[in-house]
């Protein structure tokens, strides 16, 4: 009787000892998983798109407060700056370099703000002349083209009532996008002339009454080409507050007009 009942009390120990085994494997394999799709996550957004969320209203119309958006890392070729926390042991030179393009909306980092990211688009490229007078910019000498759209009044994302101007601005190369001139007799409405240095490009947002950009030389001023990031392409989706009265389709409060919209 002793031989015979000793197998069939080992058997639960031998399937406790399996139970553990099976546990002990399956958390291994969650953890490799977590670990690829991180790798996958660094790579495709060092070397390909890398997600960005805009905080300010310095780019209204063309981006919201709220709007996600995927920017281009193949754009501009890859430096110190493609990579997350800047490492300094990598050049600032570029690989597969490609300069940006009069219209871009771009996104550059800023040492002297803390290695802070900024959205602007590239209105002057090396060697312009751009200057603002009475509202109204000028690059070489030429007076860039602008079009009534509309007027509107909307809540801004911090709660203040806005009266603002939209038009359609067409830049030297043809590009056409949207501005909003709240007036034109602004803090940055006569400034300049400004001569991009070699190397650099001057930045504004389309918000023109509405942003710090390279019009204030004092802070984000003249960019160097090697502190672009990549050029933004895509709305991914929107946090956008529907309750600020623009001509956005929300259902149900979800901004489905901002989702999966290209950036012109």
């Amino acid at each position: 009787m002793t031989v015979e009942n000793t197998p069939e009390k080992a058997a639960p120990q031998t399937k406790v000892a399996d139970t553990k085994k099976t546990a002990g494997n399956e958390a291994v394999a969650l953890v490799k998983d977590v670990v690829v799709i991180f790798l996958f996550y660094v790579v495709f957004s060092t070397f390909g798109w890398t997600s960005f969320h805009i905080p300010s209203g310095s780019m209204e119309p063309t981006l919201e407060v709220g709007d996600r958006i995927f920017v281009s890392k193949t754009s501009y070729g890859y430096n110190r700056y493609s990579f997350y926390f800047d490492p300094s042991f990598i050049s600032e030179g570029r690989l597969f370099e490609s300069a940006p393009e009069r219209g871009d909306v771009a996104v550059f980092t800023l040492p002297k703000r803390g290695y802070e990211d900024f959205i602007k688009r590239v209105i002057g490229l090396p060697g312009d002349r751009v200057q603002m007078r009475a509202g109204r910019l000028y690059i070489n000498g030429d007076l860039v083209d602008r079009t009534l759209v509309r007027e509107l009044t909307y809540t801004s994302y911090n709660g203040t009532q806005r009266r603002v101007k939209e038009y359609d601005e067409t830049l030297p190369n043809g590009v056409v996008h949207r501005i909003y001139e709240s007036t034109d007799s602004g803090l940055y409405d006569n400034v300049g002339p400004f001569v991009v240095p070699p190397g650099h490009y001057f930045m504004m947002g389309d918000n023109r009454d509405g942003s710090s950009d390279s019009r204030n030389l004092n802070d984000i001023g003249y960019v160097p080409a090697a502190y672009m990031v990549g050029r933004a392409d895509i709305t991914t989706f929107s946090l956008y507050d529907c309750d600020q009265g623009k001509d956005i389709f929300c259902p149900v409060g979800v901004p489905l007009g901002r989702f999966f919209n290209s950036i012109d």
